[in-house]
């Protein structure tokens, strides 16, 4: 198995598909860069993070949700509260990098990064 620099195991590297795919969601945003933390792939918008790759070795993406759709998404049988950033209000989706509801993941990146992006990102983002 893969360690990240702090000997941290990695069950989803920066070369494993699921974090390829998820990498081709959260890159174009503006600003957005990739970083290893705690073994797993993250992405953010400057320093704050939006989405992580994996949970406990479970292939999923962390997202923050918008508050309004929380209960919606939690009634979904391919939506959990991952075990660390749960509690901070974090939810995941359970996905594949050949399976899963990539759509609906798309739309929860884009509101997660919505939620930490710097005011100057946004408007990049919404071409202002």
């Amino acid at each position: 198995m893969d360690v990240d620099a702090a000997g941290h195991p990695m069950h989803f590297p920066p070369d494993h598909p699921l974090v390829a795919r998820v990498r081709g969601l959260c890159l174009p945003y503006p600003e957005a860069v990739e970083a290893i933390s705690h073994g797993r792939c993250t992405f953010r918008a400057g320093r704050r993070q939006f989405a992580l790759v994996g949970v406990a070795g479970e292939g999923a993406v962390v997202f923050i949700p918008d508050d309004s759709e929380r209960q919606v998404l939690r009634e979904r049988d391919d939506v959990f509260v991952p075990p660390y950033e749960g509690a901070y209000g974090w939810l995941a989706l359970r996905v594949t990098a050949d399976a899963g509801d990539w759509e609906l993941l798309a739309e929860l990146i884009d509101t997660s990064y919505r939620q930490v992006a710097l005011l100057r990102q946004l408007r990049a983002l919404d071409g202002l």
